[in-house]
């Protein structure tokens, strides 16, 4: 977006600001749901500063505009910024405030806060309160101000939803919610509210189609020990929806009656809901008493069933078959024809739809040549496409949703000549990969206890990256899913950092980002499983669950140790048995090559 485009846009949304008195507006990256990724309709931020990156908070005042964002977005953000009026704030930084240090030094004594208070959690949006009030000022939050000026702005999503059969879902609605009612009676709370989408597909056991790559319907859920509601679009819903909600009694009101229903609420009762992911409107218009608490859901669906892990697997052989049909072709034909990191992306999406149950991405493919890899997420365009050459690094995280589970992807492939620092890098990161992987710890242990397997080999030559090392993964639903995490931080809620359960699947992706030059990224899933339990308690381990080589035209052996060696081949001795029966002739020879001991 032209930098005067951006100047344009926020000189408009400030004489809003001023008509109404407001002194400094926020502008969060949200839904309504505080979702990760949103919607083209909820892309306010990045229509107003923009910065396209999916994380982000832009803060608005008649004099500066600021954009703060993280570390995987710092070489993005300051490429999309350039030349604009928007101030780049990277979080974590030395020196750097966060954004509500930036309000409570920046709002003026007796000032007005703006933000729209359906996209801005509980938390922050008390904490925002908080700020004015210590300011003897105050906060305008039931208007959305960039919408005020935003005169093309996209549809509200509104996509057929559809019914998630037990076959894939494992346990039954009604299974679900009684799990759910037991967690309710144990806070001694008479209503639920959950306004989280992946947490209503899972337990409604829905999906649908209303954020790009991740199959939810815009909705609220309510439930008591006797009721269930579904606030929802009905433009959403056909014949066969309706009746399986009848079936299930779950009672159907429009979306937008979640607020009403919510100020309607008696004071007497007791409301569980997690303000980390209600939205402010909802959580100031309760009378009720609060139960805060994260949903019992995130927790339920974290840990998978058999019947989910079943199916999980088989999803990983079927996505291990495309991407290795991927690495075939682009191995035997860089530098033979004209390759794109566009169109390279384009092969390996015709392969994974290919596969059986094949649903959609997972999220956009990030194909990074060269020196685009050092952006983390990166995202090619039109514009930005780069050719291949037949040298260097090609990053490519990807994956894709199927009825039978979500996959999450990520192989740095060598496409020609490499330098020795390219080649230890690599090593290092298979390295780190591999270790953690190779974990077996005691059952108690958190991501946050593990995260140094994973970044020790990295921390060794003074290198890290600035993500976390791996995220939960959805059952066909959000990529990015909680509570379990590897990351060596701790994070301000407490609950975050959850205990590592049998079930889990966690995603392990070391990597190495030196701007300006390359990118390496190596991502596997992990599932957790119980190891064997003596005098010392209950062992846990690792069940490697992605099926894909690792380049080994990259590799440095003699920078591996025995046991790290030990691993990568048997790592590749599993991926040659679960893949090569998918195979023929010249694919099978060449990843039997790709797989060989080293």
């Amino acid at each position: 977006m032209a930098a005067v485009e951006v100047t344009d846009r926020i000189e408009a949304l400030r004489a809003e600001m001023r008509k109404r008195g407001i002194d400094m507006y926020i502008v969060p990256t949200s839904d309504f749901h505080n979702s990760e990724y949103v919607g083209d309709y909820f892309k306010a931020r990045s229509y107003l500063t923009g910065f396209t990156g999916s994380a982000g908070t832009a803060v608005i005042t008649q004099e500066e505009a600021g954009l703060w964002t993280d570390g995987r977005y710092f070489i993005q953000a300051q490429k999309e910024l350039a030349d604009s009026p928007v101030t780049l704030y990277r979080i974590g930084e030395e020196g750097v405030p966060a954004v509500k240090e930036y309000v409570k030094e920046n709002l003026c004594e007796g000032g007005c806060l703006g933000f729209d208070g359906r996209v801005v959690n509980g938390v922050a949006g008390e904490s925002y309160a908080q700020i004015a009030e210590e300011k003897q000022g105050s906060i305008e939050a039931e208007e959305d101000l960039v919408g005020v000026i935003w005169k093309e702005r996209p549809p509200f999503p509104v996509n057929p939803a559809f019914i998630l059969e037990e076959t894939y879902a494992g346990e039954s609605v009604s299974d679900k919610l009684y799990r759910l009612r037991e967690k309710m009676e144990e806070k001694q709370a008479d209503i639920h509210i959950l306004t989280s989408l992946y947490d209503i597909a899972w337990l409604f056991n829905i999906r649908g189609g209303d954020i790009a790559h991740v199959p939810v319907v815009m909705s609220f859920a309510a439930v008591t020990m006797e009721t269930c509601i579904w606030f929802v679009n009905p433009e959403a819903l056909d014949d066969d929806i309706r009746s399986y909600c009848a079936d299930n009694h779950i009672s159907l009101e429009d979306y937008e009656g979640i607020y009403a229903y919510a100020e309607g609420i008696l004071a007497d009762k007791k409301v569980l809901l997690n303000k980390n992911i209600v939205n402010y409107r909802i959580c100031s218009s309760l009378k009720a008493e609060i139960v805060q608490g994260v949903n019992p859901t995130e927790w339920m669906k974290a840990v998978k069933n058999e019947t989910e892990l079943t199916n999980i697997r088989n999803a990983h052989v079927k996505d291990g078959v495309a991407f290795t049909k991927f690495m075939y072709w682009l191995k035997t034909h860089i530098g033979k024809e004209e390759i794109s990191e566009i169109s390279a992306a384009e092969y390996l999406k015709v392969r994974r739809e290919e596969q059986e149950l094949f649903a959609d991405l997972s999220f956009d493919t990030i194909s990074a040549y060269g020196a685009n890899a050092a952006m983390m997420h990166y995202s090619a365009t039109p514009e930005t496409d780069e050719m291949l050459q037949p040298r260097g690094f090609l990053l490519v995280d990807s994956g894709g949703h199927y009825l039978d589970g979500s996959t999450d992807i990520t192989r740095t492939l060598s496409l020609g000549a490499l330098s020795y620092e390219q080649k230890l890098h690599f090593t290092a990161v298979c390295r780190s990969n591999l270790n953690l992987a190779a974990a077996k710890f005691l059952y108690g242990c958190r991501g946050t206890s593990l995260d140094i397997l994973a970044r020790g080999p990295l921390w060794n030559l003074g290198l890290d990256y600035k993500c976390g090392t791996g995220h939960g993964i959805g059952y066909f639903l959000n990529v990015h899913e909680g509570p379990n995490a590897f990351r060596w931080r701790q994070l301000a809620e407490p609950d975050r950092d959850c205990v590592l359960e049998e079930g889990m699947v966690t995603t392990d992706e070391p990597g190495v980002y030196l701007e300006g030059r390359y990118g390496i990224r190596t991502e596997n899933e992990l599932l957790c499983q119980k190891a064997e339990k003596n005098e010392y308690g209950q062992f846990m381990e690792f069940e490697i669950i992605t099926y894909a080589p690792i380049d080994l035209d990259a590799i440095l052996p003699e920078e591996m140790t025995a046991a790290e060696r030990r691993h990568l081949n048997a790592y590749h001795n599993m991926v040659y048995e679960k893949i090569s029966p998918f195979l023929e002739g010249q694919e099978r020879e060449w990843l039997k090559e790709y797989t060989r001991e080293i």
